[in-house]
């Protein structure tokens, strides 16, 4: 009987918000999943390794996923990365793939979800708290109220025209396009908070656009609002 994939949402960054199902599915599988080349060396690992100190126990199995837009190279690292966790399936064995925030929301897991699941495999994801609705709980504020749309946008591509939509705006992965970011929303004026690596350590919070630091890191999250 061939195992189980299981794409596990940890949350955003603090430990205390994994919740009961991921820490159970996490216990019971006989491999967990980290996207990067040293398991124990990533973000998802420190995260889960609050919550559940025996993941130092399990058998970790690394899933290298480059930053890079070359599709080529993207596709390669997936096929990769989906091959890596079917020769564990194949032997029966459950495994969880971590992945922050919730795997539905611009995950690298999904890319590996589709294939084993195309390719037969029984997969199940499992739902965590994203990274905007902690971003918003940290700063002690609504996200939408009454009729407002919510808009989750990539901002590391054009978002001169998706700052004009009405509702409250979420930028993330905005990267090395900070300083763009930065300059767009001051000239628009508008009300943006942000918080870089929510629930970790090393969390900082910014409360004005003038504040953002153009190098801050890539666990950062805008949350713009409209003029009041």
């Amino acid at each position: 009987m061939k195992g189980k994939l299981y794409g596990v949402g940890i949350g955003p960054g603090d430990p205390e918000l994994l919740t009961l199902k991921a820490l159970r599915v996490i216990r019971e599988s006989q491999v967990r999943a980290l996207p990067g080349r040293e398991p124990k060396d990533t973000v998802a690992y420190k995260i889960v390794q609050g919550a559940c100190p025996e993941i130092e126990e399990k058998e970790l199995l690394a899933v290298d996923m480059p930053m890079t837009r070359d599709p080529a190279r993207l596709a390669a690292s997936h096929d990769e990365g989906a091959a890596k966790v079917m020769e564990y399936l194949d032997r029966g064995e459950q495994v969880a793939f971590l992945t922050l925030g919730d795997p539905t929301v611009y995950s690298t897991y999904l890319y590996v979800h589709k294939r084993v699941e195309a390719a037969g495999y029984e997969t199940e994801i499992v739902s965590g708290i994203t990274s905007f609705c902690a971003v918003a709980a940290r700063l002690n504020m609504g996200l939408v109220e009454k009729a407002e749309p919510l808009h989750v946008i990539p901002a590391s591509y054009q978002i001169e025209e998706a700052l004009k939509l009405p509702g409250t705006k979420v930028l993330m992965k905005a990267g090395k396009k900070m300083a763009d970011v930065k300059r767009i929303l001051k000239a628009q004026e508008l009300p943006v908070a942000m918080i870089e690596n929510c629930g970790m350590p090393d969390e900082k919070i910014y409360r004005s656009v003038e504040e953002i630091p153009e190098d801050a890191g890539y666990y950062s999250l805008i949350i713009v609002k409209e003029k009041p």
